[in-house]
């Protein structure tokens, strides 16, 4: 399996005195030779070449960066990673999030819990919002791990040729492959994540099944700690039900969320500028990360989550003004990288984006009022 599948143009890695890009022959044989003998490819998207590692992934192997090089890749390479110092990813490297260069693997560390003491199901309130500059960096919340899935699922990157490509199925394999390389307290974070796979009628109960499968490690057992689930969903809606209310997800047309009315009154004073945009665009897509408990009946309860807004290609904007660029930039087919806020509150004048068809270095471009500069 290639890292390289999304690239905007084909990369070419120098292993071992021979240079290949992904689709030639004998490449998948090259990197599993230089992992077998521990040698770092280096990508020659510049003239100096930037050194990669190879790193296992499920039955084949997997071209990565090295930690902290992204910056020194082309802007139109697929490596290519914005300097940390110009979004939010700065305060969690080496502390939240540490990356193994020997394993591939990342290590994380969350600031809201994976397991829950009591056998009823009664959901925590939303907690103040946490990453500010002060104290971002020691532990990941739920939006700032959203935020690095979404990064290293390469779902932040734009390209004219992805304009019709880019689907929940694409961003469901992404995410669920991203979280194959990401470790919490031993466990890959894939064992504990439900993303729901794209719905078909006449797939209905093999995909039911393998729901059930993903739900039931769960499942209360009555008694006990009982481990939590991680969701990422698109909402459909967030609406009263017979008893509380309910989160509708798309892809799960015969399941609703359930929502204790603690949860649901807190959303507009949490999240006010996600339910506006929302509210205002038809083209705005509404994202949700939660941790779940499944009940005895198998059904699932929502404990935490956070919510952040999309464009129809899945790009994460904040604001008005920055789906403006954004939008406005797809239209123009233009290349570029979302840069994201993470956990940071107290900084509003991070880039929203840098643009990567315009050579070295990537110009920035923020969002404000009605039109982003450079």
């Amino acid at each position: 399996m290639s890292a390289f599948a999304c690239a905007e143009r084909e990369p070419t890695l120098e292993i071992e005195g021979a240079r290949y890009a992904p689709s030639s022959a004998g490449f998948e044989q090259a990197i599993a030779r230089a992992y077998s003998r521990r040698r770092r490819p280096r990508c020659v998207c510049t003239a100096a070449g930037v050194e990669m590692y190879v790193a296992r992934l499920g039955d084949g192997y997997i071209v990565k960066r090295m930690p902290d090089t992204g910056s020194q890749h082309a802007p139109d390479c697929v490596s290519f990673e914005a300097p940390a110092e110009i979004s939010g990813r700065r305060h969690l490297l080496g502390s939240a999030v540490k990356e193994d260069p020997n394993t591939g693997m990342t290590s994380l560390k969350l600031d809201f819990s994976l397991s829950k003491r009591q056998a009823r199901i009664t959901p925590a309130s939303p907690r103040p919002p946490s990453g500010t500059a002060s104290t971002a960096g020691s532990k990941l919340s739920l939006r700032g791990l959203l935020h690095l899935l979404w990064d290293r699922s390469a779902l932040t990157r734009w390209h004219p040729g992805f304009e019709g490509r880019r689907s929940w199925g694409t961003v469901h394999r992404q995410l669920l492959q991203a979280a194959e390389q990401m470790f919490i307290r031993g466990q890959t974070l894939a064992t504990r994540l439900y993303v729901p796979e794209p719905f078909f009628v006449e797939r209905r109960d093999e995909i039911i099944a393998r729901r059930r499968d993903t739900w039931a490690c769960a499942v209360g057992s009555g008694a006990g700690r009982q481990r939590l689930l991680l969701l990422i969903g698109e909402v459909k809606e967030m609406v009263p039900a017979r008893h509380g209310h309910k989160a509708v997800i798309k892809h799960v047309p015969d399941v609703a969320f359930a929502m204790d009315d603690s949860l649901y009154r807190q959303l507009p004073q949490r999240f006010g500028p996600e339910l506006e945009l929302w509210s205002a665009s038809d083209s705005i897509r509404m994202l949700m990360i939660a941790t779940l408990v499944i009940s005895d009946a198998g059904l699932p309860h929502i404990v935490e989550l956070s919510l952040i807004t999309v464009t129809a290609q899945w790009l994460p904007v904040e604001t008005a003004a920055e789906q403006y660029l954004v939008e406005g930039l797809v239209r123009s087919q233009r290349a570029f990288l979302k840069l994201l806020r993470y956990d940071l509150h107290s900084q509003p004048e991070l880039a929203s984006l840098a643009l990567t068809d315009r050579g070295a270095p990537a110009p920035l471009m923020f969002a404000r009022d009605c039109e982003g500069t450079t």
